[in-house]
């Protein structure tokens, strides 16, 4: 695609956050009726204005001559030139990109408008306007990232500090570590050489911290931490020290409001609002991070705008359990996430966590949207997920309101699977389960549902009430040869922040899918390979010996535990559970009962007819893997 750079500054009225946008390009693609935008987005929102009280710190932020508080973000838009009508606004996760993967098929790019990055091109067939905002502050420096420039709070000029944490935990060893999560950019700390600073190791979530003396290591700058010897992979490290400078996070979605509603509302001067794109509705969609962050927008009241209107029509949040994060607070983490491993002892999993709760600010001020919580098994151990559909004490099942649908996707991992399975650093394959079929068809119900009021499919989660849930310790599954669930799940423990590290109080009861002698879950959304099997399909997976902790779960990733393909294989090696071919007749008989789970998937409303071919098509690749490729 031809790249043509320049700047085309747009002025709002003064009513609007939205101040000025600076487009970087802006070209159609070539080959399809798509034209694509990218650029900066600056901002000025009124510290005074009620919906704007809610951003944490923000009588702490610089202003400008006229009282306003500044601030600027990345944005990416792709839009048919025959658009639905609807923006589907990616809540971007770390930085990145992922609507493409998700629902076209495609695979990552650095080049959104590569063929590779393009997949199918659903989405933009179907007439999404597609956009992307950097919200995050922390994300580094890196080409084609998302970021969000927001100010550093501080007391009438004086540097603000205050005592924070940092874990990290790998799966190699390493002599140097970043205060920061993953790749994100940590905060600096006030004096490195600070006695109060001090760094503890444990071996388990909740076992004793054990102190490391301070003649063992040291800051090698003001974010990034020195041990003699290295810090030992499976190994849970907690760097407790005096940050300084923290970032006023949640103007990133405060951000995320004002742009999503420029959209729909305003700037009758700009060449990307609702006069050009015919924007007139919005769907917020995020995935793990970015679909915690949408229910923290939601819960803080963030659906709003400064003009008291609606922001997203529609909002889903996929793959983020029970959580909300460390979006919107002094010294924010937006990266943490609350792991089954690390990353614990963060504002993560905190109550309320039910979808009646979540809502209640956007349904008093009449800005409530339609809502999908979508997880899959893996959220249920390594996520909490129960505990947005059962009671606090553990005791009874919650339902949704009506204007929420939560969908459980049986016997997956926290992204989508792969063929063959991935080799990854635990115990097990990966699992394979591939339920993006699924997603495509409950984004198109959920812009009906905007546009007409149409219902979605209804709810389908475990349920206490039909013995679907359970404690970990009565999961019937089957006893593989050399197969065993970790002894340990995500804890969504009661957490005393007032001091660092918080005080670990005692878990709120959280449940995972009971299973089958298969040992495949019940409940939920059962993709055809679900209902069909060639394997478990688990949502855990023992991290492997060479990473430590061999006992507790690998992170994001499930198991494929593929059934014997013979009765003599089967008895030779004692699993319990039938064979291939003692299941299905051939090839074809498998296939044909593929087909049938497949349609009634589609008559359920959970899958598109036009997808049946690809569904028939995929369970045919795992069938020969496991028959002749293994």
């Amino acid at each position: 695609m031809p790249r043509i750079f320049f700047v085309f500054l747009v002025c709002v009225t003064a009513q609007a956050a939205v101040t000025r946008i600076d487009l970087a390009l802006r070209d159609n693609v070539k080959g399809l009726a798509v034209e694509v935008t990218y650029g900066k987005v600056h901002f000025a929102v009124d510290p005074k204005l009620g919906p704007n009280r809610i951003i944490c710190d923000i009588d702490l932020a610089p202003r400008n001559k006229q009282g306003l508080v500044e601030f600027s973000a990345d944005f990416y838009m792709m839009r048919p030139l025959k658009g639905n009508g609807t923006a589907l606004v990616e809540v971007s996760n770390r930085g990145g990109k992922g609507l493409l993967n998700v629902f076209d098929f495609a695979h990552h790019s650095g080049d959104l408008t590569s063929p590779e990055s393009l997949g199918d091109s659903f989405l933009l067939a179907q007439g999404f306007t597609l956009v992307w905002l950097g919200w995050e502050f922390d994300v580094p420096d890196q080409t084609g990232m998302l970021r969000a420039f927001l100010p550093v709070a501080s007391n009438q000029g004086d540097v603000i500090s205050g005592m924070i944490h940092s874990e990290w935990t790998g799966e190699k060893s390493e002599e140097i570590v970043s205060t920061g999560d993953r790749a994100q950019i940590g905060y600096a700390a006030l004096d490195p050489a600070s006695p109060q600073n001090e760094l503890f190791v444990r071996d388990e979530v909740a076992a004793p911290r054990t102190l490391i003396d301070h003649s063992r290591w040291q800051f090698v700058d003001g974010s990034h931490v020195k041990l003699q010897g290295g810090f030992t992979p499976g190994r849970i490290y907690e760097i407790v020290y005096q940050a300084k400078n923290p970032v006023v996070a949640g103007l990133g979605l405060a951000g995320l409001r004002d742009f999503v509603s420029y959209l729909k509302y305003g700037g009758v001067d700009s060449p990307i609002a609702n006069d050009r794109s015919g924007i007139k509705l919005a769907i917020g969609f995020g995935v793990s991070q970015s679909g915690r962050l949408l229910r923290e927008f939601l819960y803080d009241g963030f659906n709003e705008n400064e003009l008291h209107r609606k922001v997203f029509d529609g909002i889903w949040a996929h793959v983020g359990g029970a959580g909300r994060g460390s979006f919107n607070q002094r010294f924010a983490q937006p990266s943490r996430d609350g792991q089954p491993f690390v990353n614990v002892f963060y504002p993560v999993d905190i109550p309320p966590f039910d979808e009646q709760h979540l809502v209640e600010r956007a349904a008093s001020a009449h800005v409530l949207p339609k809502l999908f919580l979508t997880n899959g098994s893996y959220e249920y151990w390594g996520r909490c997920a129960s505990l947005i559909h059962t009671s606090a004490d553990g005791k009874w099942d919650v339902a949704p309101s009506a204007n929420t649908r939560i969908y459980f996707f049986a016997g997956s991992q926290h992204g989508v699977g792969t063929l063959p399975p991935a080799h990854v650093q635990g115990q097990n394959l990966a699992n394979t389960n591939d339920y993006r079929y699924a997603l495509r068809a409950l984004l198109l119900a959920m812009d009906r549902w905007i546009k007409t009021d149409i219902q979605p499919p209804a709810s389908r989660f475990p349920l206490l009430a039909k013995n679907e849930l359970t404690l970990m310790e009565g999961l019937h599954f089957p006893k593989v040869p050399g197969v065993e669930p970790p002894l340990h799940k995500r804890e969504a423990y009661r957490l005393d922040f007032s001091v660092e590290p918080p005080k670990m109080g005692a878990p709120f009861p959280t449940f995972v899918p009971q299973v089958d002698a298969d040992g495949n879950d019940l409940g939920g959304i059962q993709m055809p390979e679900i209902k069909v099997p060639l394997a478990s399909y688990t949502g855990w997976n023992r991290r492997a010996t060479t990473i430590g902790a061999p006992t507790d779960m690998l992170s994001y990733t499930g198991s494929w535990i593929p059934f014997p393909v013979t009765k003599q294989e089967r008895l030779m090696s004692g699993d319990p559970r039938s064979s291939v071919q003692e299941r299905y007749r051939d090839r074809q008989a498998y296939l044909d009962q593929i087909d049938q789970a497949a349609h009634e998937l589609v008559v359920s409303g959970f899958v598109l007819e036009r997808d049946l071919p690809l569904l028939h098509e995929r369970a045919a690749r795992e069938w020969d893997f496991r028959v002749n490729g293994m």
